[in-house]
C-alpha cells in the first residue's frame, strides 16, 4: 500500500484528501506544522509528500530542504501561491511537481502516480552510523558514543565497585545500556557538506559538485575551501583524523564517504 504524508495547515483540506485518499486505497499520514511533517517522515517513510508552502512554523521550501538532506521521496507541491517564482523556489529545492489551488481530486491522483512512476527509488534512512558517531539528518543532529574504557591489559575495566564477573563488570548493567553521548555542533557549512558526501555512501563526490551544492554556482573552484572543511569534519568525527576511516580524498578528484 502507497503510503502518503499529506502537510497543510488547513484542517478541511487534511480531512477531505484523507478521505478521498483513503477511499483510493492510499495509506494516508497527516501533519499540519513544518516540525510536525519532518518528523513524521522520518518515522513514517512515506513513499509521497504532499505539501503545502504556507504553514504556520516553517516555509515549505525549508521543509523541502529538510526532506532532501536525507531522501529522495517524491514531493508533490499543492500551494495556493500562484507565482512563478514560488514555483521555481520550489522545484529549486527539490519538489518534484506543483500544483496550485483549488484543485480537482483526480488530477492531484494523477500527479501522484505520475511522480511515483518517475521516481521509483527507495528513501535512504535519516540515521547514518560510522565509528562511534550516529548522524539524525532529519533532527540535524549528531552524536558520538562515549569510549569503552580499557585497563592496561587491552579488557574493558570494570565499572567502579562491580566485582569481575558481574553484569556491569562485563558490560551488560544498566550503566551500559544507558551509555552517555556526546553532542558535536557542526557550523552550517560542515553540515551540508556531510550530507552531501553522506548520501553518496561509498561514492565519490567531484570536488566541482561539492562546491556547488554547498557553497553554490558560482563556487567551482576554490578547492580550498573543501581541504579546510574537511580537515575540521574529520578532526570532529574520526576517531584519528590524520588516518581518517570515513571521511576520504581522492587526490585531485574529489571526497567519499566510506560507511
Amino acid at each position: 500500500m502507497t503510503r502518503v504524508l499529506i502537510v497543510d495547515d488547513e484542517p478541511q483540506i487534511l480531512r477531505a484528501m484523507r478521505i478521498n485518499l483513503r477511499a483510493r486505497g492510499y495509506d494516508v499520514v497527516v501533519a499540519d506544522t513544518g516540525a510536525t511533517a519532518l518528523a513524521a517522515a522520518a518515522a513514517t517513510r512515506p513513499d509521497i509528500v504532499i505539501l503545502d508552502l504556507g504553514l504556520p512554523d516553517l516555509d515549505g521550501v525549508d521543509v523541502i530542504h529538510g526532506l532532501r538532506g536525507w531522501t529522495r521521496v517524491p514531493i508533490v507541491v499543492l500551494s495556493g501561491r500562484a507565482d512563478s517564482r514560488d514555483k521555481v523556489g520550489a522545484l529549486d529545492a527539490g519538489a518534484d511537481d506543483y500544483i496550485t489551488k483549488p484543485f480537482g481530486i483526480d488530477e492531484l491522483l494523477a500527479r501522484l502516480r505520475a511522480v511515483a512512476r518517475r521516481t521509483g527509488e527507495q528513501s535512504a534512512s535519516p540515521i547514518v552510523q560510522f565509528g562511534r558517531v550516529t548522524v539524525d539528518l532529519s533532527a540535524h543532529r549528531v552524536t558520538r558514543a562515549a569510549a569503552p574504557v580499557s585497563s592496561p591489559n587491552g579488557k574493558t575495566a570494570p565499572t567502579d565497585g562491580e566485582p569481575p564477573g558481574s553484569a556491569a563488570a562485563d558490560g551488560q548493567g544498566d550503566d551500559f545500556a544507558n551509555e552517555s553521548v556526546e553532542e558535536i555542533h557542526l557550523t552550517k557549512t560542515e553540515w551540508g557538506l556531510l550530507k552531501v558526501l553522506l548520501s553518496h555512501p561509498g561514492k565519490l563526490v567531484s570536488q566541482r559538485q561539492l562546491l556547488t551544492e554547498v557553497w553554490g554556482a558560482n563556487y567551482g573552484s576554490e578547492t580550498h575551501y573543501l581541504r579546510t572543511y574537511l580537515n575540521r569534519l574529520r578532526q570532529k568525527l574520526e576517531e584519528d583524523p590524520a588516518r581518517p576511516r570515513h571521511l576520504l580524498t581522492d587526490p585531485g578528484m574529489g571526497y567519499r564517504f566510506q560507511p
